[in-house]
């Protein structure tokens, strides 16, 4: 059996949650590597709806280890809260269940302050990326500046104020320069001594802890947030999240060797959204775009933000493909164009009169692509539900086929509802 990284293969909201919950019972452990709580997943369950930004999805299945590595950045006040939100529904969370890498890096009210007011200024500017003010970026700016604080940290409280007093050094000269007052160390230290006992029962050496799983075995499931065109390197740069989104980022933020990674799906969309600011080049701003929005409830599971709809964008699904070393997709919502006349994918772009086959790297040149379509039949059966190839109606099969051809990549698995079960297994991604 492989191990199975999942990723995001446009903008995020691909419905990672949904597929993730369903092989999180083919698998024996379950880790997040990379991102925050600016990230969200849906997963519905008999019919409850459980909304996760940090905690692993397979938290809510019996059984299953949850595992948040080291490459991603924890608010522990966000953790705490959703912690006992899941209690609330029924679902227990204990040292039993999650582990937390020791040395991940901690998110401080700090990092939500200074996340917001650059916002604002960004927004008055004109230059706004269109951040969750959730402190992310400014925690991974810590964490590469070398003076952040950890999970490791809020066990020796003794040794804690120096390491506050030289973020500090940086923050607060941060704050002057932005015309805020600045933070005291002692409203810090407080901050973090006061969740320290909620948050240090779950800390684990997750690299040796999962090294272990690996040695014996267990099938290991690596859950990324955000998605592969938000990537810091690969994505929109400089509309982008703060982390490396790729399938290789599941090895360095989660501590184990790329060898242990196995097959990677990446989470496709049928038609493609965005959410924030940015180049969407398939963007429909019209009857599409609002029908695509409204059938398919696109709003962001973390912020509620209504999400940017267009057809699919196949340049870049492609370009997903090839950068993040995808084996095959998991196509999402297709019953979300059940019923359209006419459907379009995009097939190439034009820059300055030019064809070209990917999206290039310049953010001038991302704003001015024109994306080029190709159109295929629309059906009027339902999909929704469908459980297997033979309750798809022809001219769906033809879209799925249409989209395997211009991405490079096959189709593993095809998901026609939020529901759990509505969904058709081609190829299971654990199956070597």
């Amino acid at each position: 059996m492989s191990n199975v990284v999942v990723v995001g293969s446009q903008w995020g909201d691909e419905g990672k949650g949904k597929i993730v919950d369903w092989l999180s019972v083919r698998a024996d452990v379950v880790v997040r590597f990379q991102g925050g709580h600016n990230a969200g997943h849906t997963l519905v369950v008999d019919g409850v709806s459980y909304k996760l930004s940090l905690l692993p999805s397979g938290v809510v299945r019996e059984g299953k280890l949850a595992v948040i590595g080291n490459g991603v950045v924890i608010d522990p006040h966000a953790l705490v809260d959703e912690i006992d939100r899941l209690g609330a529904q029924g679902v227990s969370v204990s040292p039993d269940n999650l582990r937390i890498a020791d040395n991940a890096t901690l998110i401080l009210s700090l990092h939500r302050e200074l996340d917001a007011l650059r916002e604002d200024a960004a927004s008055a500017a004109g230059t706004k990326i269109g951040t969750t003010r959730r402190g992310i970026g400014p925690a991974y700016e810590d964490k590469v500046g070398r003076r952040a604080i950890r999970v490791m940290d809020l066990a020796n409280l003794g040794a804690l104020p120096a390491k506050i007093d030289r973020l500090l050094t940086h923050h607060n000269a941060l704050r002057r320069g932005l015309d805020q007052p600045e933070i005291s160390a002692d409203a810090i230290f407080a901050e973090l001594s006061e969740v320290a006992s909620r948050v240090l029962p779950f800390r684990d050496t997750v690299w040796r802890l999962l090294d272990d799983h690996r040695r014996r075995g267990s099938r290991i499931l690596f859950e990324g947030a955000q998605g592969t065109l938000l990537d810091i390197d690969h994505g929109t740069y400089p509309f982008v999240t703060s982390s490396n989104t790729v399938a290789g980022q599941a090895a360095a933020g989660a501590g184990l060797g790329p060898g242990s990674l196995g097959y990677v799906l990446g989470i496709t969309k049928a038609y493609t959204t965005r959410v924030g600011e940015g180049p969407f080049p398939s963007e429909d701003s019209g009857e599409i775009g609002k029908i695509l929005g409204t059938r398919g409830h696109e709003f962001g599971t973390v912020t509620g933000r209504e999400r940017r709809c267009g057809w699919f964008d196949a340049v870049l699904v492609r370009q997903s493909v090839s950068v993040g070393g995808i084996t095959g997709i998991a196509l999402t919502k297709l019953d979300v164009l059940d019923g359209l006349d006419e459907l379009k994918i995009c097939v190439g772009y034009r820059l300055d009169g030019a064809e070209i086959d990917h999206l290039p790297a310049g953010q001038g040149a991302q704003a001015r692509v024109e994306p080029i379509y190709e159109s295929l039949e629309g059906w009027r059966e339902g999909t929704a539900g469908a459980r297997s190839w033979a309750e798809l109606p022809a001219q769906a099969i033809k879209y799925v086929r249409r989209v395997e051809e211009l991405i490079g990549a096959p189709v593993s698995l095809l998901s026609t509802s939020p529901e759990r079960d509505d969904t058709i297994l081609v190829r299971d991604p654990f199956q070597d």
